[in-house]
């Protein structure tokens, strides 16, 4: 009894030093799972609350809000652990559909915080981990997508400019280069200034297109046919001047071509690709993935500094305009299974299976390696 007895104390001490941790070094994989009172201010918080660390000796450990008020604690007003007992997941879910519903116009933060009874600093942090930007960055890329498809549409820019939201028309062309790639004139005749020089050539993948500007490789793109592949290109640029030349940057078709081979394990090429601020930090990221290993999309929001993001990773990785450039193939799930692939699950596995074993390096197994940072209680895309 007396051996039983020690070993469940030393199990509990061990339990108490892991959560003293979490605490110290404000553990956000422990939120929502650990509370902790202070006995000298009778003041219960979260993990990651950014008051300053009490002393060892006046904290207390509970598994839930209710648990510390039961025990006589209250409420931190800074941290707010009390809002728990709603997720702050689905808070931060509503708030993004109440942005939505504001078409005319950006919410203040306040506006947002007594929507749903969160204190500004708490919700400017949980809305970024989980959706990846902030409440404004967020509001501010509706209504940049608001405003191109009333442009798209052939709406008058003045109209459109005011109805979405913003305040002035040289507020949104301040944003132009940012948000729209060029200005709202030409965005409207939907490039039609732009010259895009592109080719097609068949591959071990079926067929690769490649799209140019003046300033570098703006797409690539794979298919079972040429004519669909030509097609997607010209619907997105309907209106730009493009044409055909299989022999224009050859030089950089045939590295693509080299790459799918597997005869090239880097591609460094001029690129001209525009994106949100998050999908270009996703890109990047993708971009380090070194040939030959994949990660999962739980690592990519982790390289980040993003580890709630994990879907948001996963809509990034979707939207990747220049495949293979950006290998948003050695992307998957936590599980190891292979997950979404926009040019479709038998090529992501192709061209994995022909990154696993690079020339010169015996390697008949595909082996997938994980990065060495991980994040806690982030689910899976």
């Amino acid at each position: 009894m007396a051996e039983e007895a020690s070993m469940q104390l030393q199990q509990t001490q061990l339990l108490e030093k892991t959560l003293w941790e979490a605490v110290l070094n404000r553990d956000p994989s422990f939120v929502g799972q650990l509370f902790y009172g202070v006995r000298s201010t009778g003041i219960y918080c979260r993990p990651i609350c950014p008051s300053r660390r009490p002393n060892r000796n006046q904290v207390c450990f509970f598994q839930s809000a209710q648990e510390a008020e039961i025990a006589g604690f209250r409420p931190c007003k800074r941290c707010q652990p009390q809002s728990e007992t709603v997720p702050s997941t689905a808070k931060v879910l509503a708030v993004c559909r109440y942005i939505e519903a504001q078409g005319d116009r950006i919410p203040t933060l306040s506006e947002l915080c007594s929507q749903v009874g969160m204190s500004s600093s708490y919700l400017q942090r949980r809305f970024k981990q989980i959706i990846g930007v902030s409440p404004f960055q967020y509001a501010d890329a509706l209504r940049s997508q608001r405003l191109k498809q009333r442009l798209q549409s052939g709406e008058e820019i003045a109209h459109a400019v005011y109805d979405t939201g913003y305040g002035s028309s040289s507020q949104l062309y301040e944003k132009a280069p940012k948000q729209l790639g060029m200005t709202p004139k030409t965005y409207q005749q939907a490039g039609k200034t732009i010259s895009i020089v592109y080719a097609i050539a068949p591959c071990p993948l079926g067929y690769l297109l490649v799209a140019t500007t003046e300033k570098g490789i703006c797409a690539v793109k794979l298919g079972d046919e040429a004519d669909k592949l030509e097609h997607i290109l010209n619907q997105e640029f309907h209106q730009a001047y493009i044409i055909r030349d299989d022999h224009t940057h050859k030089e950089w078709i045939q590295a693509i071509l080299n790459f799918i081979a597997g005869g090239k394990v880097h591609l460094d090429l001029p690129l001209d690709v525009r994106g949100t601020a998050f999908q270009k930090q996703v890109w990047q990221a993708l971009q380090k993935i070194p040939y030959g290993e994949t990660r999962t999309y739980t690592d990519i929001a982790c390289d980040i500094a993003k580890p709630q993001a994990v879907r948001a990773v996963g809509n990034a990785c979707g939207a990747n305009p220049i495949a293979l450039i950006v290998p948003c193939h050695r992307v998957l799930r936590s599980d190891g299974s292979l997950g979404g692939y926009h040019w479709g699950i038998e090529r992501k596995q192709k061209l994995l299976t022909q990154e696993s074993t690079p020339k010169g390096i015996n390697n008949s197994k595909f082996k997938m390696t994980l990065s060495t940072r991980r994040c806690a209680n982030v689910d899976s895309l």
